[in-house]
């Protein structure tokens, strides 16, 4: 008994055709770029230690105010509610980038989405609703400490929040943040992008800026052009060291300071960081 071979089919190339398939929605994009900032165990501390701070700076100032009979209004509490958050929070912008090099999660990132400049844009606008949220919070912060005050103190609460200083804090602690994730973007290194950060942000406008505006005859009329606290100072209701002292003028040339420094801090470093993620290559 014999029997007979089957006879093999042709090969038939085979493709796999994902013409068809949706791509991925940037509001999805964004949520799973929130989500990287805030659910994981770096995130959650940084966040938990960001709230903690604004407790313990709202009862410091509440005894202050209290022991020495200081009278504090809803914009003082607002006004104190947002220094906190400009210290440790910008870290928020600088991980969310500088983490797909430093850890590796890159790797995943731009292979499930490889348009690079759709994930940064999903992790910009994360930063932004981080910046808003945060924002929000203070105010609720500050409208319980100024209950608390008039409740401790026995004073009438004044709610005082100035519409125009409020936005301008606001679009302060947007650029600041700004300037994180464009330096961030820029050194694609956590340490060495926060140690950069923290040395434009507070070291030189504490330690060198205040010296010059104090000593050097040219330091008021310079330094508002190269450094977005001088610039801001009037427009958020304050010198961000003293000397300049609240109530500063607003005039057509605090704008263009703003503008000049926010390029120098922020427009420039997120370009070139924005050129340097797109040529960068991903190990």
């Amino acid at each position: 008994m014999s029997t007979t071979a089957p006879t093999p089919r042709a090969s038939v190339p085979r493709t796999l055709d994902v013409s068809g398939t949706p791509k991925v929605p940037f509001t999805r994009t964004v949520s799973v770029e929130l989500r990287k900032m805030l659910d994981t165990r770096a995130g959650f501390w940084l966040l938990a230690v960001s709230g903690l701070l604004l407790v313990v700076v709202a009862g410091i100032v509440m005894a202050v105010v209290l022991a020495n009979d200081i009278g504090i209004t809803a914009n003082g509490w607002v006004q104190v509610m947002t220094v906190p958050l400009s210290l440790l929070l910008p870290i928020f912008a600088i991980t969310s980038v500088t983490a797909e090099w430093s850890q590796r999660t890159g790797l995943v990132s731009f292979t499930l989405e490889p348009h690079r400049l759709k994930i940064i844009g999903a992790k910009l606008v994360a930063v932004v609703i981080l910046v808003v949220a945060t924002m929000a919070l203070a105010v609720a912060l500050g409208a319980v400490a100024n209950l608390l005050y008039g409740a401790f103190s026995g004073n009438d609460v004044v709610w005082n929040v100035d519409g125009s200083a409020f936005f301008w804090t606001v679009v302060n602690q947007l650029l600041y943040f700004l300037m994180a994730f464009g330096l961030a973007m820029l050194i694609l290194s956590t340490p060495a992008s926060i140690a950069v950060y923290y040395v434009v942000s507070l070291l030189l406008p504490f330690m060198v800026y205040s010296a010059v505006y104090v000593l050097v005859s040219w330091g008021p009329d310079v330094l508002p052009w190269v450094d977005l606290g001088y610039a801001m100072a009037p427009l958020v209701g304050g010198g961000p060291t003293g000397p300049g002292g609240p109530g500063l003028e607003v005039t057509g040339t605090t704008y263009a300071q703003v503008a000049v420094a926010t390029l120098i801090w922020v427009v420039l470093p997120m370009v070139l960081g924005g050129r340097r993620v797109m040529r960068t290559e991903i190990k």
